[in-house]
Protein backbone atom coordinates (compact mmCIF):
# COMPACT_ATOMS: atom_id res chain seq x y z
CA UNK A 1 0.00 0.00 0.00
CA UNK A 2 1.64 3.52 -0.88
CA UNK A 3 2.08 5.64 1.57
CA UNK A 4 -0.67 8.07 1.07
CA UNK A 5 -2.85 5.48 1.19
CA UNK A 6 -1.39 4.19 4.77
CA UNK A 7 -1.30 7.92 5.57
CA UNK A 8 -5.25 7.96 5.58
CA UNK A 9 -6.00 4.70 7.23
CA UNK A 10 -3.63 5.36 9.90
CA UNK A 11 -5.49 8.68 10.43
CA UNK A 12 -8.94 6.87 10.29
CA UNK A 13 -8.08 4.11 12.46
CA UNK A 14 -6.19 5.90 14.95
CA UNK A 15 -6.10 9.47 14.66
CA UNK A 16 -3.76 10.28 17.94
CA UNK A 17 -1.08 8.27 15.81
CA UNK A 18 0.90 11.30 14.19
CA UNK A 19 2.34 10.54 10.50
CA UNK A 20 5.08 12.21 8.74
CA UNK A 21 5.83 11.07 4.96
CA UNK A 22 8.64 11.60 2.87
CA UNK A 23 9.06 11.99 -0.95
CA UNK A 24 10.59 12.54 -3.84
CA UNK A 25 11.64 16.63 -4.49
CA UNK A 26 10.45 16.10 -7.86
CA UNK A 27 7.23 14.19 -7.37
CA UNK A 28 4.86 17.48 -7.94
CA UNK A 29 1.38 14.73 -7.45
CA UNK A 30 2.55 12.45 -4.85
CA UNK A 31 3.87 16.19 -3.14
CA UNK A 32 0.50 17.24 -3.51
CA UNK A 33 -1.60 13.97 -2.91
CA UNK A 34 0.94 13.58 0.44
CA UNK A 35 -0.48 17.50 1.98
CA UNK A 36 -4.06 16.61 1.59
CA UNK A 37 -3.84 13.96 4.14
CA UNK A 38 -4.38 14.80 7.85
CA UNK A 39 -0.16 13.45 8.29
CA UNK A 40 1.79 15.79 10.92
CA UNK A 41 4.64 16.03 9.14
CA UNK A 42 6.01 16.30 5.47
CA UNK A 43 9.80 16.03 4.38
CA UNK A 44 11.27 15.68 1.06
CA UNK A 45 14.04 13.07 0.84
CA UNK A 46 16.44 16.00 0.20
CA UNK A 47 16.34 17.52 3.13
CA UNK A 48 18.84 16.91 6.10
CA UNK A 49 19.28 15.18 8.90
CA UNK A 50 18.73 17.88 11.37
CA UNK A 51 15.89 19.14 9.51
CA UNK A 52 14.39 16.43 9.56
CA UNK A 53 15.26 15.72 13.24
CA UNK A 54 13.42 19.40 14.00
CA UNK A 55 10.25 18.45 12.52
CA UNK A 56 10.15 14.91 13.92
CA UNK A 57 10.72 16.78 17.48
CA UNK A 58 7.86 19.09 16.60
CA UNK A 59 5.70 16.49 15.53
CA UNK A 60 5.84 14.77 18.69
CA UNK A 61 5.32 17.80 20.76
CA UNK A 62 2.26 17.91 18.95
CA UNK A 63 3.00 20.44 16.24
CA UNK A 64 3.08 20.27 12.22
CA UNK A 65 6.33 20.24 10.29
CA UNK A 66 6.87 20.77 6.55
CA UNK A 67 10.08 20.92 4.72
CA UNK A 68 12.24 23.97 3.65
CA UNK A 69 12.50 22.55 -0.14
CA UNK A 70 8.88 21.77 0.55
CA UNK A 71 7.87 25.07 1.57
CA UNK A 72 9.49 27.21 -1.22
CA UNK A 73 8.10 24.86 -3.87
CA UNK A 74 4.71 25.53 -2.20
CA UNK A 75 5.12 29.13 -1.60
CA UNK A 76 6.56 29.15 -5.79
CA UNK A 77 3.34 27.69 -6.59
CA UNK A 78 0.87 29.74 -4.49
CA UNK A 79 3.06 32.90 -5.95
CA UNK A 80 1.84 31.89 -9.61
CA UNK A 81 -1.76 30.93 -8.66
CA UNK A 82 -2.05 34.24 -7.14
CA UNK A 83 -0.72 36.04 -9.93
CA UNK A 84 -4.04 34.37 -12.44
CA UNK A 85 -6.26 33.70 -9.83
CA UNK A 86 -8.29 36.15 -7.72
CA UNK A 87 -9.25 34.61 -4.39
CA UNK A 88 -11.99 35.37 -2.14
CA UNK A 89 -12.11 37.69 0.74
CA UNK A 90 -12.16 37.22 4.67
CA UNK A 91 -15.46 38.84 4.78
CA UNK A 92 -17.06 35.96 3.04
CA UNK A 93 -16.50 33.44 5.97
CA UNK A 94 -19.15 33.43 9.27
CA UNK A 95 -17.05 33.97 12.27
CA UNK A 96 -16.84 30.15 12.97
CA UNK A 97 -15.50 29.02 9.35
CA UNK A 98 -12.73 32.25 10.18
CA UNK A 99 -11.40 30.64 13.29
CA UNK A 100 -11.54 27.22 12.01
CA UNK A 101 -9.37 28.86 8.97
CA UNK A 102 -7.14 30.40 11.86
CA UNK A 103 -6.66 26.99 13.58
CA UNK A 104 -5.75 25.15 10.56
CA UNK A 105 -3.48 28.02 9.89
CA UNK A 106 -2.18 26.88 13.42
CA UNK A 107 -1.38 23.72 11.79
CA UNK A 108 -3.94 22.05 14.13
CA UNK A 109 -5.50 18.71 13.06
CA UNK A 110 -9.28 18.33 12.37
CA UNK A 111 -9.33 16.44 15.49
CA UNK A 112 -7.94 18.64 17.40
CA UNK A 113 -10.17 20.89 16.40
CA UNK A 114 -13.13 19.37 16.83
CA UNK A 115 -12.41 18.31 20.40
CA UNK A 116 -11.40 22.65 21.31
CA UNK A 117 -14.65 23.46 19.69
CA UNK A 118 -16.97 20.54 21.29
CA UNK A 119 -17.52 19.46 17.56
CA UNK A 120 -17.56 16.42 15.37
CA UNK A 121 -14.67 15.37 12.86
CA UNK A 122 -17.32 15.49 9.99
CA UNK A 123 -18.52 19.20 11.37
CA UNK A 124 -15.02 20.50 11.02
CA UNK A 125 -14.20 18.87 7.46
CA UNK A 126 -18.05 20.48 6.62
CA UNK A 127 -16.38 23.93 7.44
CA UNK A 128 -13.01 23.16 5.90
CA UNK A 129 -15.03 22.39 2.50
CA UNK A 130 -16.83 25.74 2.93
CA UNK A 131 -13.86 27.74 3.84
CA UNK A 132 -12.46 26.13 0.66
CA UNK A 133 -15.31 26.98 -2.04
CA UNK A 134 -15.66 30.68 -0.83
CA UNK A 135 -11.91 30.91 -0.89
CA UNK A 136 -11.49 29.40 -3.90
CA UNK A 137 -8.64 27.09 -2.21
CA UNK A 138 -7.49 23.44 -3.51
CA UNK A 139 -6.89 22.28 -0.35
CA UNK A 140 -5.56 22.55 3.33
CA UNK A 141 -2.20 23.64 2.49
CA UNK A 142 -3.52 26.55 0.33
CA UNK A 143 -5.77 27.47 3.27
CA UNK A 144 -2.57 27.45 5.85
CA UNK A 145 -0.73 29.38 3.43
CA UNK A 146 -3.94 32.15 3.06
CA UNK A 147 -4.47 31.87 6.60
CA UNK A 148 -0.69 32.30 7.23
CA UNK A 149 -0.65 35.91 4.94
CA UNK A 150 -4.06 37.18 6.57
CA UNK A 151 -2.38 37.20 9.91
CA UNK A 152 -4.49 34.40 11.05
CA UNK A 153 -1.40 32.39 12.23
CA UNK A 154 -0.86 34.24 15.30
CA UNK A 155 -1.81 32.76 18.67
Amino acid sequence: MPGIQVAKALADEKPAVPVILLGDHDDQPQLTAALQTSAAGFFTKDAGLDEFLVGVHAVLAGHRAIGASLMDKLLDRLGQQQATSPRGSASQLSPTELEILAMIGRAQSVPSIASSRGISNKTVRNHLAKIYRKLELHGRTEAVLWAARMGLTRS
